[in-house]
């Protein structure tokens, strides 16, 4: 990612938080409209699921300029949900949600160049994500 990249994303995000709630319901709707075998994948409550989902985007959106200091976190993220049943088809489902969920809370803000950036961001993250889980799975298919 860019420093502009970044930039915007975190800029953007600010603008998010004030709905931070409507946006995470927003997200889960969408999200069960474009996959429903997702839903069983959620045992929480899902205000507490949101409130969760808004901590990680906003953690993980504040560490992009210093993606050394999250990558841990975000391999472990990564780990935990393969154990849930997340598969790497999942990623592109949740990446067109969030972007779906982001054009609605920022409006006519949300314009190309914003799309790339956040697209950018996901990628980062879920490619990590992604990549902890193959080889955690590796690991214990040698073991």
């Amino acid at each position: 990612m860019t420093p502009k990249q970044i930039e915007l994303v975190q800029q953007s995000w600010i603008r998010i938080q004030p709905i931070a709630e409507a946006a995470a319901a927003l997200f889960y709707q969408r999200l069960f409209e474009l996959d429903p075998a997702l839903r069983a994948l959620f045992k929480r409550d899902a205000k507490e699921q949101g409130r969760l989902l808004m901590k990680m985007i906003g953690v993980a959106v504040a560490g992009l300029s210093r993606l050394e200091t999250i990558l841990p976190a975000v391999q472990g993220l990564g780990r935990r949900h393969a154990g849930y049943g997340v598969t790497e088809q999942h990623y592109s489902t949740v990446a067109e949600a969030l972007l779906w969920t982001l054009e609605q809370g920022l409006g006519s803000t949300f314009d190309m160049v914003l799309r790339e950036a956040w697209t950018e961001a996901y990628m980062v993250l879920a490619k990590t994500m992604q990549a902890a889980a193959r080889e955690d799975a590796e690991q214990a298919a040698t073991a």
